[in-house]
C-alpha cells in the first residue's frame, strides 16, 4: 500500500464516521420535527373550542355591561331627580315646619318656667307672677341670663 491509498482510506473512513453522525442527527432532528407537528396540532385541536368560549364569553359579558350601563344611567336620573325632589320638600316644607317646632318649643319652655317660677299664693290677692329670672325667650331658643339664676332654680337645662 502506498501512501496515497492509505490516505484514501483515512479520508474514506471519516467520511463514513461522518455521514453516521449526520444521518443519526438527521433521524433525531425527523424524530422532533414529528412530535412537534403532533404537538402544534393538539394544540390546534383544544384551542379552536377555547377560542369559541372564549368569544362567546366575551359576547355575554359585553352584553351584561351594556345593561349594566343602561341601570347605571337609570339609578344615576333617578338620583338626580330624587335630589330635586329633596331639596323641593325641603325648602317648601322645612322652613315653615322649622318654624312652628321652635316657636312651639319656644312656647312650650315659655310655660313650663311660668309653672315653676310662680310663687303659691295663700291668699285672696291677685298677683302677677315674677318674670323668670335671667331667661329671654326667642323663638326655637332659651337663652339663659346668668349661670347663678340656673343653680338658683335647681334644674339642668
Amino acid at each position: 500500500m502506498s501512501g496515497g491509498e492509505v490516505a484514501g482510506i483515512l479520508v474514506a473512513v471519516f467520511w463514513a464516521i461522518l455521514v453516521s453522525f449526520l444521518a443519526v442527527a438527521l433521524a433525531r432532528l425527523a424524530q422532533t420535527l414529528r412530535a412537534t407537528t403532533r404537538l402544534v396540532a393538539d394544540v390546534t385541536d383544544q384551542a379552536v373550542p377555547l377560542l369559541a368560549d372564549a368569544s362567546t364569553a366575551v359576547r355575554s359579558a359585553q352584553t351584561q355591561i351594556e345593561r349594566v350601563d343602561a341601570i347605571a344611567s337609570d339609578v344615576q336620573e333617578v338620583t338626580s331627580n330624587a335630589s330635586a325632589l329633596s331639596t323641593t320638600v325641603a325648602s317648601t316644607f322645612g322652613g315653615p315646619l322649622v318654624k312652628v317646632a321652635a316657636f312651639g318649643y319656644g312656647v312650650r319652655r315659655a310655660v313650663s318656667g311660668r309653672r315653676e317660677d310662680a310663687p303659691a299664693r295663700t291668699d285672696s290677692a291677685r298677683t302677677e307672677p315674677a318674670k323668670a329670672p335671667g331667661r329671654t325667650v326667642i323663638v326655637g331658643r332659651t337663652v339663659p341670663g346668668t349661670r347663678r339664676a340656673r343653680r338658683t332654680r335647681g334644674k339642668k337645662d
